[in-house]
Protein backbone atom coordinates (compact mmCIF):
# COMPACT_ATOMS: atom_id res chain seq x y z
CA UNK A 1 0.00 0.00 0.00
CA UNK A 2 1.69 3.28 -1.12
CA UNK A 3 -0.42 6.69 -0.41
CA UNK A 4 0.52 10.47 -0.72
CA UNK A 5 -1.41 12.58 1.62
CA UNK A 6 -3.37 15.74 0.04
CA UNK A 7 -1.69 17.90 2.37
CA UNK A 8 1.85 16.32 1.96
CA UNK A 9 4.91 19.16 1.76
CA UNK A 10 6.83 17.61 -1.46
CA UNK A 11 10.45 17.04 -0.17
CA UNK A 12 11.64 18.58 -3.25
CA UNK A 13 10.80 21.70 -1.74
CA UNK A 14 12.47 21.36 1.31
CA UNK A 15 16.02 21.82 2.00
CA UNK A 16 18.23 18.45 1.69
CA UNK A 17 19.03 18.23 5.80
CA UNK A 18 15.10 18.21 6.20
CA UNK A 19 14.62 15.13 4.06
CA UNK A 20 14.73 12.18 6.60
CA UNK A 21 13.52 8.91 5.38
CA UNK A 22 11.99 7.06 8.31
CA UNK A 23 11.27 3.12 8.79
CA UNK A 24 8.93 1.61 11.41
CA UNK A 25 9.48 -2.21 11.69
CA UNK A 26 6.40 -3.50 13.10
CA UNK A 27 6.31 -6.62 14.51
CA UNK A 28 3.72 -8.27 16.61
CA UNK A 29 2.45 -4.74 18.69
CA UNK A 30 -0.94 -4.11 17.65
CA UNK A 31 -1.55 -2.37 21.27
CA UNK A 32 1.49 0.15 20.84
CA UNK A 33 2.01 0.86 17.16
CA UNK A 34 -0.65 3.47 16.30
CA UNK A 35 1.34 5.47 19.44
CA UNK A 36 4.38 5.37 17.72
CA UNK A 37 3.04 5.79 13.62
CA UNK A 38 1.00 8.95 16.00
CA UNK A 39 4.22 9.98 17.15
CA UNK A 40 6.20 10.40 13.54
CA UNK A 41 3.24 11.80 12.30
CA UNK A 42 3.30 14.61 14.84
CA UNK A 43 6.80 15.46 14.54
CA UNK A 44 7.76 19.25 13.94
CA UNK A 45 9.82 18.58 10.91
CA UNK A 46 8.00 16.05 9.23
CA UNK A 47 10.09 13.10 7.44
CA UNK A 48 10.01 13.01 3.47
CA UNK A 49 8.75 9.46 3.90
CA UNK A 50 7.61 6.73 5.83
CA UNK A 51 7.69 3.09 5.49
CA UNK A 52 6.70 0.72 7.48
CA UNK A 53 7.37 -3.16 7.05
CA UNK A 54 5.59 -5.32 9.11
CA UNK A 55 7.72 -8.68 9.92
CA UNK A 56 5.31 -11.54 10.00
CA UNK A 57 3.32 -10.21 12.78
CA UNK A 58 0.88 -12.74 14.01
CA UNK A 59 -1.79 -10.14 15.58
CA UNK A 60 -3.94 -7.20 14.15
CA UNK A 61 -0.90 -4.73 13.54
CA UNK A 62 -1.15 -4.60 9.85
CA UNK A 63 -4.42 -3.97 9.68
CA UNK A 64 -4.36 -1.13 12.93
CA UNK A 65 -1.14 0.06 10.26
CA UNK A 66 -2.99 0.46 7.25
CA UNK A 67 -5.86 2.28 8.78
CA UNK A 68 -3.42 4.64 10.11
CA UNK A 69 -1.85 5.21 7.67
CA UNK A 70 -4.98 6.78 6.00
CA UNK A 71 -4.41 9.81 8.60
CA UNK A 72 -0.49 10.19 7.80
CA UNK A 73 0.13 13.67 6.19
CA UNK A 74 3.22 12.81 4.13
CA UNK A 75 4.53 9.97 1.77
CA UNK A 76 4.03 6.76 3.47
CA UNK A 77 3.61 2.93 2.62
CA UNK A 78 3.42 -0.11 4.31
CA UNK A 79 4.62 -3.62 3.23
CA UNK A 80 3.73 -6.48 5.16
CA UNK A 81 5.34 -9.68 4.24
CA UNK A 82 6.79 -12.98 6.02
CA UNK A 83 9.03 -12.42 9.16
CA UNK A 84 12.73 -12.50 8.09
CA UNK A 85 14.06 -10.41 11.26
CA UNK A 86 14.76 -7.24 12.89
CA UNK A 87 17.96 -6.99 10.53
CA UNK A 88 16.59 -7.93 7.80
CA UNK A 89 13.80 -5.71 8.02
CA UNK A 90 16.02 -2.68 8.64
CA UNK A 91 18.55 -3.47 5.43
CA UNK A 92 15.10 -3.70 3.34
CA UNK A 93 14.08 -0.26 4.57
CA UNK A 94 17.22 1.10 4.06
CA UNK A 95 17.29 -0.29 0.73
CA UNK A 96 13.95 0.98 -0.19
CA UNK A 97 14.10 4.77 0.96
CA UNK A 98 16.38 7.49 -0.15
CA UNK A 99 16.38 10.67 2.05
CA UNK A 100 19.96 11.77 3.28
CA UNK A 101 19.13 11.00 6.72
CA UNK A 102 17.54 7.65 8.38
CA UNK A 103 16.15 6.98 11.51
CA UNK A 104 14.10 4.02 12.86
CA UNK A 105 11.25 3.64 15.29
CA UNK A 106 10.54 0.34 17.35
CA UNK A 107 6.58 -0.45 16.62
CA UNK A 108 6.22 -0.45 20.39
CA UNK A 109 8.45 3.45 20.91
CA UNK A 110 8.04 6.62 20.75
CA UNK A 111 9.42 10.17 19.82
CA UNK A 112 8.31 13.25 21.05
CA UNK A 113 6.93 16.04 18.83
CA UNK A 114 10.87 17.65 18.02
CA UNK A 115 12.88 14.70 17.88
CA UNK A 116 13.80 14.70 14.37
CA UNK A 117 14.11 18.21 14.05
CA UNK A 118 16.62 18.55 17.46
CA UNK A 119 18.50 16.03 15.01
CA UNK A 120 18.94 16.61 12.03
CA UNK A 121 20.34 20.71 13.66
CA UNK A 122 22.82 18.53 15.29
CA UNK A 123 24.18 16.62 12.48
CA UNK A 124 24.02 19.99 10.11
CA UNK A 125 26.47 21.13 12.59
CA UNK A 126 28.43 18.03 12.74
CA UNK A 127 29.77 16.98 9.41
CA UNK A 128 32.28 14.32 10.79
CA UNK A 129 29.22 12.84 13.01
CA UNK A 130 27.68 9.60 11.08
CA UNK A 131 24.85 9.67 13.99
CA UNK A 132 23.22 12.10 15.89
CA UNK A 133 21.39 10.05 19.59
CA UNK A 134 20.49 11.62 23.27
CA UNK A 135 18.74 10.55 26.02
CA UNK A 136 15.62 8.49 26.64
CA UNK A 137 12.83 7.71 28.80
CA UNK A 138 11.77 4.25 29.74
CA UNK A 139 8.19 3.52 30.08
CA UNK A 140 5.92 0.68 30.59
CA UNK A 141 2.65 -0.62 28.88
CA UNK A 142 0.32 2.25 29.69
CA UNK A 143 3.18 4.98 28.71
CA UNK A 144 4.22 5.54 31.99
CA UNK A 145 7.63 6.60 32.32
CA UNK A 146 9.72 4.40 34.93
CA UNK A 147 13.10 5.63 34.49
CA UNK A 148 15.13 7.96 32.08
CA UNK A 149 18.83 7.51 30.97
CA UNK A 150 19.51 10.89 32.14
CA UNK A 151 19.63 9.40 35.61
CA UNK A 152 22.10 7.06 35.19
CA UNK A 153 24.15 6.66 31.18
CA UNK A 154 27.36 8.57 31.05
CA UNK A 155 26.73 9.09 27.14
CA UNK A 156 29.88 10.23 24.65
CA UNK A 157 30.39 13.18 22.40
CA UNK A 158 32.35 12.53 19.71
CA UNK A 159 34.51 9.56 19.61
CA UNK A 160 32.49 7.00 21.36
CA UNK A 161 34.45 4.19 20.90
CA UNK A 162 35.74 3.42 24.74
CA UNK A 163 32.24 4.25 25.74
CA UNK A 164 30.99 0.94 23.37
CA UNK A 165 33.98 -1.26 24.00
CA UNK A 166 34.31 -0.70 27.92
CA UNK A 167 31.09 -0.35 29.25
CA UNK A 168 27.34 -1.58 28.79
CA UNK A 169 25.56 1.62 27.57
CA UNK A 170 25.31 2.46 23.95
CA UNK A 171 22.32 4.66 22.09
CA UNK A 172 19.00 3.52 22.10
CA UNK A 173 17.75 3.01 18.96
CA UNK A 174 14.88 5.55 19.66
CA UNK A 175 17.06 8.06 20.01
CA UNK A 176 19.15 7.60 16.73
CA UNK A 177 19.11 9.94 12.85
CA UNK A 178 21.69 8.43 10.76
CA UNK A 179 23.67 9.58 8.26
CA UNK A 180 22.79 7.48 5.09
CA UNK A 181 26.00 7.63 3.41
CA UNK A 182 28.10 5.74 6.45
CA UNK A 183 24.80 3.63 7.14
CA UNK A 184 24.66 2.59 3.42
CA UNK A 185 28.60 1.30 3.62
CA UNK A 186 27.73 -0.87 7.11
CA UNK A 187 24.19 -1.73 7.46
CA UNK A 188 23.12 -4.01 9.91
CA UNK A 189 24.71 -7.47 10.19
CA UNK A 190 22.00 -10.02 9.33
CA UNK A 191 23.44 -12.77 11.61
CA UNK A 192 24.14 -10.61 14.24
CA UNK A 193 22.54 -11.64 17.79
CA UNK A 194 22.57 -7.76 18.79
CA UNK A 195 21.72 -5.68 15.98
CA UNK A 196 22.80 -2.36 17.04
CA UNK A 197 25.61 -2.66 18.76
CA UNK A 198 27.86 -4.27 16.07
CA UNK A 199 26.60 -1.37 13.81
CA UNK A 200 27.57 1.30 16.43
CA UNK A 201 30.86 -0.43 16.78
CA UNK A 202 30.95 -0.33 12.58
CA UNK A 203 30.30 3.34 12.47
CA UNK A 204 32.65 4.62 15.64
CA UNK A 205 35.82 3.71 13.56
CA UNK A 206 34.63 6.17 10.56
CA UNK A 207 32.97 9.17 12.56
CA UNK A 208 31.62 11.06 15.56
CA UNK A 209 28.65 10.31 17.58
CA UNK A 210 27.07 14.00 17.87
CA UNK A 211 25.40 13.64 21.28
CA UNK A 212 21.83 15.54 22.58
CA UNK A 213 21.49 15.44 26.33
CA UNK A 214 17.94 15.91 25.92
CA UNK A 215 15.68 13.66 26.44
CA UNK A 216 13.74 13.44 23.36
CA UNK A 217 12.33 9.38 22.61
CA UNK A 218 11.21 6.70 24.52
CA UNK A 219 11.77 3.34 24.59
CA UNK A 220 9.15 0.61 25.79
CA UNK A 221 9.92 -1.92 28.29
CA UNK A 222 7.76 -4.84 28.81
CA UNK A 223 8.25 -8.62 29.09
CA UNK A 224 8.76 -9.32 25.54
CA UNK A 225 11.62 -7.11 25.52
CA UNK A 226 14.60 -9.05 24.68
CA UNK A 227 17.28 -6.67 26.12
CA UNK A 228 15.47 -7.07 29.51
CA UNK A 229 18.24 -10.33 28.98
CA UNK A 230 21.28 -8.69 30.25
CA UNK A 231 22.88 -11.87 30.77
CA UNK A 232 21.91 -12.49 26.31
CA UNK A 233 23.33 -8.71 26.20
CA UNK A 234 26.23 -8.79 27.54
CA UNK A 235 27.43 -12.48 25.53
CA UNK A 236 25.96 -10.83 22.25
CA UNK A 237 27.98 -7.69 22.74
CA UNK A 238 31.72 -9.95 23.55
CA UNK A 239 30.25 -11.64 20.24
CA UNK A 240 30.26 -8.50 18.54
CA UNK A 241 33.72 -7.50 19.47
CA UNK A 242 35.07 -10.13 19.02
CA UNK A 243 33.48 -9.91 15.12
CA UNK A 244 34.64 -6.31 14.56
CA UNK A 245 37.99 -6.48 15.89
CA UNK A 246 39.87 -6.47 12.90
CA UNK A 247 38.07 -3.85 11.75
CA UNK A 248 38.70 -1.69 14.36
CA UNK A 249 42.19 -2.07 14.67
CA UNK A 250 42.32 -4.27 18.03
CA UNK A 251 45.54 -6.35 18.70
CA UNK A 252 44.37 -9.71 20.28
CA UNK A 253 45.51 -7.86 24.05
CA UNK A 254 43.52 -4.86 22.78
CA UNK A 255 40.98 -7.47 22.64
CA UNK A 256 40.87 -8.89 25.74
CA UNK A 257 41.47 -5.92 27.58
CA UNK A 258 38.04 -4.40 26.54
CA UNK A 259 36.46 -7.99 26.73
CA UNK A 260 37.62 -7.93 30.57
CA UNK A 261 35.98 -4.28 30.96
CA UNK A 262 33.02 -5.43 29.36
CA UNK A 263 32.98 -8.48 31.90
CA UNK A 264 33.35 -6.36 34.91
CA UNK A 265 30.85 -3.65 33.50
CA UNK A 266 28.00 -6.55 32.90
CA UNK A 267 28.69 -7.52 36.24
CA UNK A 268 28.00 -3.97 38.28
CA UNK A 269 24.87 -4.20 35.55
CA UNK A 270 23.59 -7.50 37.05
CA UNK A 271 24.18 -7.19 40.54
CA UNK A 272 22.03 -3.81 40.03
CA UNK A 273 18.90 -6.48 38.93
CA UNK A 274 20.04 -8.48 42.36
CA UNK A 275 21.61 -11.26 40.55
CA UNK A 276 24.44 -12.46 42.41
CA UNK A 277 25.18 -15.75 41.10
CA UNK A 278 25.04 -13.99 37.53
CA UNK A 279 27.54 -11.45 38.50
CA UNK A 280 30.14 -13.72 40.07
CA UNK A 281 30.37 -15.41 36.67
CA UNK A 282 31.27 -12.15 34.78
CA UNK A 283 33.46 -10.71 37.41
CA UNK A 284 35.39 -14.17 37.32
CA UNK A 285 36.01 -13.44 33.62
CA UNK A 286 36.50 -9.30 34.23
CA UNK A 287 39.05 -9.69 36.41
CA UNK A 288 41.47 -7.47 36.28
CA UNK A 289 38.77 -5.15 34.14
CA UNK A 290 37.91 -2.53 36.64
CA UNK A 291 37.91 1.08 36.22
CA UNK A 292 38.80 2.19 39.39
CA UNK A 293 39.41 0.53 42.80
CA UNK A 294 35.65 3.00 43.40
CA UNK A 295 34.13 0.92 40.70
CA UNK A 296 35.55 -2.53 42.77
CA UNK A 297 34.11 -1.17 46.30
CA UNK A 298 30.84 -0.43 44.49
CA UNK A 299 30.71 -4.29 43.27
CA UNK A 300 32.04 -5.47 46.62
CA UNK A 301 29.08 -3.42 48.59
CA UNK A 302 26.37 -4.79 46.58
CA UNK A 303 27.47 -8.63 46.67
CA UNK A 304 26.84 -7.72 50.78
CA UNK A 305 24.07 -6.39 50.06
CA UNK A 306 20.43 -7.88 50.94
CA UNK A 307 18.40 -8.56 47.84
CA UNK A 308 15.62 -6.59 49.83
CA UNK A 309 17.67 -3.32 49.39
CA UNK A 310 17.86 -4.10 45.84
CA UNK A 311 14.30 -4.02 45.80
CA UNK A 312 14.05 -1.30 47.49
CA UNK A 313 16.53 1.11 45.08
CA UNK A 314 14.18 -0.60 42.11
CA UNK A 315 11.05 0.22 43.56
CA UNK A 316 12.63 3.99 44.33
CA UNK A 317 13.83 4.35 41.51
CA UNK A 318 10.08 3.88 39.65
CA UNK A 319 8.99 6.30 41.95
CA UNK A 320 10.99 8.65 41.18
CA UNK A 321 10.52 8.60 37.37
CA UNK A 322 6.67 8.42 37.83
CA UNK A 323 7.27 11.24 40.39
CA UNK A 324 9.12 13.43 37.65
CA UNK A 325 8.04 12.44 34.40
CA UNK A 326 4.55 10.80 34.91
CA UNK A 327 2.90 9.73 32.11
CA UNK A 328 4.10 10.21 28.71
CA UNK A 329 1.99 11.21 26.41
CA UNK A 330 2.84 12.69 22.48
Amino acid sequence: MAQQHPSQVSSAGLPDAARVSVVVPSYNHAPFVAAALRSVFRQTLQPAELLVIDDGSADDSPRVVEKLLKDCPFTCELIARENRGLCATLNEGLSKTRGPYFAYLGSDDLWLPGFLAARVALLEERERAVLAYGHAFLIDERGEVVDCTSDWADYSDGDARAMLLERTIAPMSPTVLYRRAPLERHGWNERARLEDYELYLRLSAGGEFAFDPRALSAWRRHTSNTSRDFVWMIEARLEAQANVADELGLSAEELRRYQRALNFAGAEDLLRLGDKAQALRFLRRGFGGAPSTAALARVALRLLAPYSLTRWRRRRTRERAARLYGTLRV
